[in-house]
């Protein structure tokens, strides 16, 4: 009896303790389930948080000689005091720019190669593509122009690198970004106007020709050693040319052209107040005591301004290299094909009834 009777409050005691831990561990999982139930998932719970960070930081990918140049630099505290907001800033070549961007890791692409930009634009993934500066390229070399390119064309001046580079001339060789970045498109659409296929006929062609894989200033270093050529943009070439044996060779042609555009990165996962700081950025940009800022920018220090802003020179160029650069950016989605181009017929037509 007795025995039956100990049994039986073990068992019991068993019960009472199986039922608190499973009252307690249902009490524990509450909080966990009270989003829930006002309707919110317990994942999304940090999403605020999250969006009010981002708020205050703005990442922007962009290319190598807005960074070695250092005008992002000059510009970063005026917008950040503006806007209350840290600028993230990386700079890459800018294919590689743009493949950030495309990637999500980027909210403002920054960038100086037209053909990509509307590639980009088309693609629905940036909106609002403004022009803001422009400079020209230049083909740099050694004081005693050892190919004889001197008032050259562009194109006339790489056809005779190239011709001379494949013979071994003696001291001629070229060294190229090689990275897919402004620069390098610039390089090979001036290689497609002189009727050369880059890739068959100009890349891994012989010892001459060399890419560096490198950003801009890494790059003039490089022909600086070498006693090579190069083209560069003229804001980097100025930033640097104190420590470099290169001087400007070529500096008149329409294919030097070098127009700098920026635009707000989009996807559907962009939080909204992201894609409006990104519009900020934009407007900042064009806005007349900015374009006054980049007007002025390296006079002191180099003799002349490093960057013709939109506001003072538009340059003629291709269709659709020159962005728009005095409306406000004020999308925040991508505008549909279709109404685009009832917008596009409208201006045209516009535009036709007010020369008659």
């Amino acid at each position: 009896m007795t025995k039956t009777v100990h049994v039986g409050i073990i068992t019991v005691m068993i019960a009472i303790l199986f039922v608190t831990a499973c009252f307690a561990g249902c009490t524990s999982q509450a909080p966990a389930t009270t989003p829930a139930a006002s309707g919110t998932p317990a994942a999304t719970a940090a999403t605020p948080v999250a969006t009010g960070s981002a708020q205050n930081t703005l990442l922007i990918a962009t290319t190598t000689s807005l960074y070695d140049t250092k005008l992002l630099d000059y510009l970063q505290p005026m917008f950040e005091k503006q806007y209350n907001v840290t600028l993230k800033i990386t700079s890459q070549g800018t294919g590689k720019a743009i493949e950030l961007a495309k990637n999500g890791d980027a909210d403002v692409l920054l960038v100086h190669s037209p053909s990509q930009e509307l590639a980009f634009m088309k693609s629905n993934n940036g909106i609002n593509r403004r022009s803001f500066a422009s400079n020209s390229f230049v083909i740099v070399g050694p004081a005693d122009d050892p190919a004889g390119i001197k008032g050259m064309t562009p194109e006339a001046a790489l056809t005779t690198i190239y011709l001379k580079g494949m013979n071994k001339t003696a001291k001629v060789a070229f060294i190229s970004r090689g990275d897919n970045s402004g620069t390098h498109s610039a390089e090979k659409a001036i290689w497609s106007n002189a009727k050369y296929n880059y890739t068959t006929q100009i890349q891994k062609s012989g010892d001459w020709y060399v890419e560096a894989g490198k950003g801009m200033g890494e790059t003039l270093q490089m022909a600086g050693e070498k006693g090579a050529y190069a083209l560069t943009d003229e804001g980097t070439y100025l930033a640097y040319k104190k420590d470099l044996n290169l001087v400007p060779i070529i500096s008149n042609g329409a294919s030097l052209l070098n127009i700098y555009s920026v635009m707000t990165v989009y996807n559907d996962k962009q939080p909204a107040d992201k894609i409006q700081m990104a519009n900020n950025f934009v407007n900042f940009l064009i806005a007349p005591d900015t374009q006054a800022a980049i007007g002025s920018y390296g006079v002191d220090k180099y003799g002349k301004a490093l960057f013709i802003p939109m506001s003072v020179t538009v340059p003629t160029a291709p269709a659709g290299y020159v962005g728009d650069h005095t409306t406000p950016a004020t999308a925040v989605a991508p505008v549909p094909a279709a109404t685009a181009t009832v917008a596009a017929t409208s201006a045209t037509t516009a535009a036709a009834a007010s020369t008659k």
